[in-house]
């Protein structure tokens, strides 16, 4: 059975410090009202997103409905929670080599390896099929943005091998691992949530991002592939539309 997430405020604002003896609330930390969103043009997507095939827009930390979706393995996290973004190839083959996320982060932020999962045909309570997964090392670029407290890095992870993809729709994951709790207390205390966007700014073919359609996957808190639109979540529509990701690669001639 589901477990309700918070939804208020600053939902963040949890009892880390008490996670050794009570179970931190499943969360996401957002900003608030349903509003609507204007589509900023295309601009310039992170550095780190190159060659950059695809990126979906920066989160706007003044708007809204700026939100942060779970997407962490952690000694907080035990067994990892991971939210999944949607991309729309059509009438192009593409090789996708790298997959970039824009992560916040409370506490200090320097996980070394990150998972990866590439997937089709994901519906509500059903994973599809992964077509591409692994660990690697990953590179780490703060963004300069700041939501509610929360300090934003872009996070990098290239495939053990270029991706051939044809026209169609894949859901995308990577997820940072922060499991070293003899040397890095924050992997005990700090939460990582994924940005979404909500106006596009600088975005590359930000169109392709299907809306509504992020999944979220967690043995921790008790989901499986659950819709982030799921009412059970408590966002809006603007709120769950799309994430702040993007794909690095090349269309295939």
């Amino acid at each position: 059975m589901k477990r309700t997430l918070l939804a208020a405020t600053f939902v963040v604002a949890l009892t880390l410090s008490a996670a050794a003896a009570k179970k931190p609330a499943p969360s996401q930390h957002l900003a608030g009202s349903d509003e609507a969103s204007t589509v900023a043009a295309q601009g310039v997507p992170p550095t780190l997103c190159d060659p950059c095939l695809f990126y979906g827009g920066d989160i706007d930390p003044a708007n809204a409905n700026a939100v942060g979706l779970s997407d962490e393995n952690t000694l907080l996290i035990l067994g990892g929670s991971s939210t999944y973004a949607s991309f729309t190839f059509k009438g192009v083959s593409a090789s996708v080599t790298g997959i970039v996320f824009n992560l916040q982060a409370d506490a200090n932020f320097d996980p070394q390896t990150a998972t990866y999962d590439v997937r089709t045909g994901v519906t509500e309570g059903n994973g599809g099929t992964s077509i591409a997964s692994g660990t690697s090392s990953i590179s780490v670029a703060a963004t300069g943005r700041n939501f509610l407290g929360l300090n934003e890095y872009t996070v990098a992870v290239q495939l053990s091998a270029p991706l051939l993809i044809a026209p169609g729709e894949y859901w995308f994951n990577l997820t940072p691992a922060c499991t070293n709790g003899e040397q890095d207390g924050s992997c005990s205390v700090g939460r990582i949530l994924l940005s979404n966007t909500t106006n596009r700014a600088n975005n590359v073919h930000g169109g392709a991002q299907v809306e509504g359609e992020m999944f979220v996957n967690s043995s921790f808190f008790g989901f499986a592939y659950a819709n982030w639109c799921d009412s059970t979540f408590g966002l809006n529509l603007h709120q769950c539309a799309r994430a702040s990701f993007g794909l690095i690669g090349s269309l295939v001639k």
